[in-house]
């Protein structure tokens, strides 16, 4: 037993780059990017599955049923033993259709899996009718399923061909309430989906959005394989800002953009808790936002405006004000106009490409043309690759673009893509502070140092 024992806590590196020196303001906005490196540190390589719980829930139309006939039963009968699972159905509330009787959840063995594939052949689908409830239906059933199992992680793999997107109201709302209970993969089947809510799905539940025209049944098995390399399920990323900090905002930029809800904590009005999920090795990519008034703090005096922490590692976020009329331009790090030009690529191509869904070609070409740029100068093909789709690129690097006329079939996955496709980590631009150098003669000196080593002058 003792080699299915994860460490407490995986080895995490943490560092934050920032522009140090700001201009005072009494609304000032910080900016820093915070990179963490995560090692399983000898953890074993796959989480047992006895520490999973996943909610399969089917919200297709009757007219599609041939979407999921043979992939989900394939799916069921790929689950490994001893994971929890449970398999919804659309009436038009979501119903359970597996276990049957008066369990909520199944433990996969041999013959619940040959059960499951069976039964779910009369998976009850909705017909023509009253209309489905909407996904926030769907969400609040998993919600209530995944409260009562009180496994490490709990998943929703949510596959729907839109039939729930007529009327939706309630989502937002939904999200809200479960937010941090678990987490959500969303497979787009058919046609007549509307990508917006499957991205709010993915954004705010911290999974994936994406359109699957076949092999439906290897990308269930492969998401859950992906929830067995989690290694940490719940990784709370702490912020302890000064009094001056009014305001504080972090969202995940890369592997995949995500929505982060900070939770201040009680008792304590200076703290703020940003929980993350299913950490695997590798490397994630934070934007940290902060909103100080520099009215009662010193100038030209370096500050310590937050501290970041992840279990038992923090990182200092450090600046000094400038005094008025004599500070520089704030230009922020390289690294965090990066990440702020990669969230503005993304942005922009999914704006042109909905923009040319509602043939807004004006608009179209303008946001495409903005995200060819971006894509240029970041060297971000698969970018590029999506552009030429529906569009000619007469000089990326100038951002002109011709749309061209598109199936607008074809752009609702794009569109998925452009919102949740996972992006590559940015170049490892921030090193460490560079130390002073000598004005006359441009020595580097220590950070103590008061006179140049080389030609003796007083540093400044």
């Amino acid at each position: 037993m003792s080699s299915l024992t994860r460490p407490p806590q995986p080895g995490i590196r943490l560092h934050v780059d920032l522009a140090r020196d700001l201009r005072p303001h009494r609304s000032a906005k910080i900016e820093a990017h915070l990179r963490v490196d995560v090692s399983a540190d000898g953890a074993p390589t796959d989480l047992p599955a006895v520490q999973l719980a996943v909610v399969l829930a089917v919200d297709v139309a009757e007219a599609n049923r041939a979407a999921v006939r043979h992939a989900l039963p394939a799916a069921l009968r790929a689950l490994p033993d001893r994971i929890s699972f449970a398999v919804l159905g659309g009436g038009p509330e979501p119903v359970r259709c597996y276990p049957r009787g008066g369990e909520e959840w199944a433990v996969a063995d041999q013959d619940e899996r040959r059960r499951a594939a069976f039964v779910t052949g009369s998976l009850p689908l909705h017909r023509d009718g009253p209309r489905p409830a909407g996904y926030a239906a769907w969400v609040a059933r998993a919600h209530a399923l995944l409260a009562g199992r009180p496994a490490s992680v709990r998943h929703l793999v949510l596959i729907t061909d839109g039939s729930s997107a007529a009327g939706e109201s309630r989502l937002e709302e939904q999200l809200e309430a479960c937010a941090g209970e678990f987490t959500c993969d969303v497979f787009a089947v058919g046609t007549d989906w509307s990508p917006d809510p499957l991205l709010a799905l993915a954004e705010r539940l911290h999974g994936t959005a994406e359109f699957v025209d076949e092999g439906l049944g290897r990308a269930i098995t492969d998401a859950i394989g992906r929830l067995r390399r989690v290694h940490t399920p719940r990784l709370p990323i702490d912020v302890t800002v000064r009094p001056c900090v009014r305001q504080v905002s972090l969202s995940e930029k890369a592997p995949r953009p995500h929505r982060l809800g900070g939770l201040p904590q009680p008792g304590r009005p200076h703290r703020w808790s940003f929980p993350t999920y299913q950490w695997e090795q590798g490397r994630r990519d934070y934007l940290l936002t902060l909103v100080a008034d520099s009215g009662a703090d010193p100038l030209e005096t370096e500050l310590l405006f937050a501290l970041v922490s992840i279990g038992d590692f923090h990182a200092a976020v450090t600046a000094r004000w400038h005094l008025p009329g004599q500070s520089p331009p704030h230009v922020p790090a390289d690294s965090v106009r990066e990440l702020n030009a990669t969230a503005r690529m993304r942005g922009a191509l999914r704006r042109g490409l909905a923009a040319l869904r509602d043939h807004r070609l004006s608009t179209a070409e303008d946001c495409l043309g903005q995200a060819a740029r971006l894509a240029a100068r970041f060297g971000t093909d698969w970018v590029l690759d999506e552009i030429r789709a529906v569009a000619d690129i007469e000089d990326a690097s100038a951002g002109r673009v011709r749309p061209r006329a598109v199936d607008a079939g074809t752009l609702g996955p794009m569109i998925l893509r452009a919102g949740s496709r996972p992006g590559a980590p940015l170049p490892d631009t921030a090193g460490a502070r560079p130390g002073p150098h000598c004005g006359a003669c441009g020595t580097p000196a220590g950070s103590e140092a008061r006179y140049c080593i080389a030609c003796g002058k007083a540093l400044r």
